[in-house]
């Protein structure tokens, strides 16, 4: 298990590859490796000074850079350990053998996601911004909150007010309304798209929870909506904006691709 002391050489392996590792790297720039900061633990598989890979074992399970004996090694410790992650997401080579080697111990996962294209664009987008997307103001949480478990229970498959009665989740909507990264634009009331910068480095940004009302899409909102997103996020958080999606859902990706985003690598999600 790593720990502050481990910070840099962490940083450097998750730099490697900026955009598949822009979560487990913001984790890291804004908390350090301390697990009560972190929320979770981060392994290490090779030495200190040589480490070859990362697993980052909190709400989420994230290997990073993670072949067979790492996975191997990572799988292991989490079966000894027991599940604490509510989800394994990450490169589709790693989740899935990491999968394969915790599944008879686990049991069924919920739901698994089994390819989920890698998205990102550097460029200005093609089409034009909606100009009425903005950043979304703290006086705005009960405004935007209904849209964000919409959301969520559309994509996740269960509502996130479930288990502690959502207080965890109204407290992250709210942490990234306060920090400037929630857009959204709101008509007479309604929100009518919404999207997150949910992660950030110097490197790479990803883009999360992006939903256009249903009654409104087709209508062109959510690609005038993500090209003002795109060009936000680049503006103010990092020169590459980076999201997945999953591979079945062709209306997402068609918008995404529109915007100016290219399919860069394949995630899997193992859901509990």
């Amino acid at each position: 298990m790593l720990d502050d002391n481990d910070r840099d050489e962490v940083l450097a392996l998750l730099d490697s590859d900026p955009v598949a590792n822009v979560f487990v790297s913001s984790r890291v720039r804004a908390v350090g490796l301390n697990p009560a900061r972190l929320g979770g633990q981060m392994w290490g598989f090779g030495p200190r000074g040589g480490l070859v890979s990362l697993c980052y074992a909190g709400a989420n399970m994230v290997p990073v850079n993670a072949g067979p004996e790492a996975v191997h090694a990572f799988a292991d410790r989490a079966r000894k350990q027991g599940r604490r992650c509510s989800s394994i997401v990450g490169p589709v080579d790693a989740v899935s053998l990491l999968w394969e080697r915790l599944e008879p111990h686990w049991g069924r996962a919920r739901a698994i996601r089994w390819a989920q294209p890698v998205m990102a664009t550097s460029s200005k987008s093609p089409v034009a911004a909606d100009p009425r997307v903005r950043r979304v103001r703290p006086e705005e949480f009960d405004v935007l909150l209904p849209a964000c478990v919409a959301m969520f229970t559309e994509e996740v498959g269960v509502s996130p007010n479930l288990g502690d009665g959502g207080a965890l989740y109204r407290t992250r909507v709210a942490e990234l309304i306060r920090i400037g990264r929630s857009y959204a634009r709101i008509d007479d009331g309604r929100v009518v798209f919404k999207a997150e910068v949910g992660a950030v480095t110097p490197h790479a940004c990803q883009i999360q929870g992006v939903w256009v009302a249903p009654e409104l899409r087709g209508r062109g909102y959510a690609v005038a909506g993500m090209a003002a997103v795109v060009e936000a996020a680049m503006s103010c958080f990092a020169p590459v904006v980076s999201l997945y999606v999953n591979d079945y859902n062709h209306a997402a990706r068609a918008v995404y691709r529109k915007v100016g985003f290219r399919e860069i690598d394949t995630f899997m999600s193992v859901l509990f």
